[in-house]
Formats: structure tokens, sequence, C-alpha cells
């Protein structure tokens, strides 16, 4: 019998429910991780586990209650495992494919273990963020490659660290967005799960990047290929592009802020106060930096930063469903598989690879 090869989908994770120890569990294991928190380990636990975690899970555990499906569970979690259903029936039984979320369940340990005992000839390792960064994509690799590091033997091993020009996943987000009329909104808004400035001083190996120059993301050069933001303006410009949308009316903004710190600008709510106050009344908003919706787009779009904007006196927030099942979205999973996409660009046992 020919062994099959592996593919594992990792996304970023999902509490088990929505009641507050699973909750606290699910951000503790997340906000603990020293890439996601890049402070000493000491500091972290203080404010993690000191002041964070236990201030914010009674009010995150109610945000899950909210979207929570009492049926199918976590939307991020019973969406990935639809996308997952539907790449198999694409790749068929020669493929083995496993489903893991970076910080509870299904494990990340559990899916490599069904892939060990299966004894594929290879693993692809697709974490499941369009755009890098450290604490989403690179923390997915070191516990990948941490986690593998005490098998006695190894398939052959790649992993995609990034594919936020991949175009049918583009062609997927401009298909939903098309669908809402962007022409009939007053703007539209990009906007992308946040980051810390001080975690984009080391994403070129000089350790100098930074968001200073001028027009510093308005391309992919050598110097910022694996900067977050000027990936996050990449994605953003491919979708208006396909939509036809004009510079001037589009803005690309970042959500989900934690703490007191700096962090990229513009903020969504200064975007937000901004339109109001220049007359905007109905905003469209695109969240690229998900392939499924989850607490993320489903609450904090949808409701926090609808109900924002109406007491700053806009009408409407209207969000983009993110890729989900879209069939060019699964097209697009099963190029990052096979690699057949010229400009994906793959990581193989720490080689930047560019396929041909």
């Amino acid at each position: 019998m020919k062994a099959k090869k592996g593919v594992l989908l990792i996304n970023l994770g999902t509490p088990d429910s929505p009641k507050v120890p699973d909750v606290r569990k699910y951000l503790d294991e997340f906000l603990m991780d020293g890439r996601v928190i890049d402070i000493g380990v000491i500091q972290r636990n203080l404010l993690v586990r000191g002041i964070i975690v236990p201030f914010r899970s009674p009010k995150t555990a109610k945000l899950y209650n909210e979207i929570w499906d009492k049926e199918k569970g976590s939307p991020l979690l019973y969406i990935s495992e639809e996308q997952v259903d539907l790449l198999r029936a694409e790749l068929g039984d020669e493929y083995q494919i496993e489903l893991a979320m970076r910080y509870q369940n299904p494990s990340i340990e559990q899916a490599l273990e069904k892939l060990r005992l299966a004894m594929v000839d290879s693993i692809r390792v697709i974490p499941l963020f369009p755009q890098y960064a450290s604490a989403t994509t690179g923390s997915v690799i070191e516990k990948v490659m941490r986690l593998m590091s005490t098998w006695p033997t190894f398939p052959e091993i790649s992993f995609v660290n990034q594919f936020y020009d991949n175009e049918l996943m583009i062609e997927a987000f401009a298909d939903n967005g098309r669908l809402k009329k962007p022409e009939t909104f007053d703007h539209v808004l990009f906007s992308f799960h946040g980051l810390p400035i001080r975690q984009l001083k080391n994403v070129d190996n000089s350790g100098n990047h930074g968001c200073d120059a001028p027009n510093c993301c308005a391309q992919i050069t050598s110097t910022n290929k694996f900067c977050y933001v000027a990936q996050c303006h990449a994605t953003a410009r491919l979708i208006a592009d396909k939509l036809r949308i004009a510079q001037d009316k589009y803005t690309v903004c970042f959500q989900s802020r934690l703490g007191k710190e700096p962090w990229v600008q513009p903020y969504t709510s200064d975007a937000l106060e901004k339109l109001a106050h220049e007359g905007a009344k109905r905003l469209l908003v695109f969240s690229p930096a998900f392939v499924a919706d989850c607490i993320e787009t489903l609450y904090e779009i949808t409701v926090e930063y609808g109900q924002e904007f109406k007491k700053l006196g806009g009408e409407h927030v209207e969000l983009v469903p993110s890729l989900n099942t879209h069939p060019k979205w699964i097209e697009g999973l099963k190029q990052l598989v096979l690699g057949e996409q010229a400009n994906i660009p793959n990581m193989q046992l720490g080689e930047t690879i560019v396929n041909k």
C-alpha cells in the first residue's frame, strides 16, 4: 500500500466552549505564547495571568456566547472543518488531511500524531494566515518544528509561510465583496488584525525595518517581503483592483488592539471616527487577515464597530463574509498544497523557495 502525503492545516484557535473556564484556558495559552506577547517570561506571566486573563475571560466569554452556534459550536472550528472536508474531496485518497488549532483543540500535537502513525511520506504544513507575522505563522512553524524534533524519523516536510497574493484567494474575497455592491457604500475598509509596532522591527536581518520610510507599503521589496503591514496593504490593493475601487475610496486599518503600547495604525476605530466626521453613512468592511469568519469578524466588526459607527453619526457597517467555503478558496487551498502557483513562497527546512 502506497503511503499517503500528509497535509496539516492550522488556524489560530478557539475555546472549547463559551464558558468562562474554557475561555480562560484559551486566553492563557494564547497570550502566554512568547511570540504573541514578546516580553520576558516573568513579566508576561504577571501580565497575562495576573491581569489580562482574569479580567478579560468573563467579558470574552460573553462575546463568544453571541456568535456560538448551539448545534455546530465555534464558527472558526466548524467552518475550518468544512474547509477540510471540501479539500479532501478535491485532493482524493492520496492525501491525509488534518486540521489543528495553534491554541486549544484540535491540537497540533494530536494532528501530528495522526500523521506520524499513518507513516505519511511527506507533510505539508499550511498556517491559515495569508499575511506572515511572527505572532501567527511564525508561532505555528516554531510549534510544529519543536514537536517534531523528538521524532526518530522524519518525512519530508514543507511550510507555506504566506499567501497574501494568492490569486484565487483574492478572487474569492472579490466575489464576496461584489455581492455587497461596493459602489453603493460611501467608503470601504480593509480591516486587518493589529500588531504591536515593535514586532515589525525584526522582519529583515538588519533589525532596522519600520514603517517610517515614505511609501514603505506601496510595494513588496526584498526589505519588507516579510513585513505584515506591507503584505496587508498588498492584499487590500489586489482586492480593490479586482473590484475597481479607487484608492481614495478605501482605507487599510487595523483592529483588535491589546494594551496601551503603540500598535500598527490607523486603528479601525480611528478610521470609523474620521469617516463619520467626513459625513460617511454606509461602510463596507473586508477582513482579509482571516480565511474563516470568527469572533473578530462576526462580533468585533459586525456588532462592536457597527454600534460604534452609529454613535458617531453613521448608519450602517456591512461585513463582507470571509473566504469560508467559497469554491475558489478551496481551489486556492489545493494550490497551496500542491505548490502550483508561481508566487507562493514556501519554507522548506528553513529555506525559502519560490515555485516555478
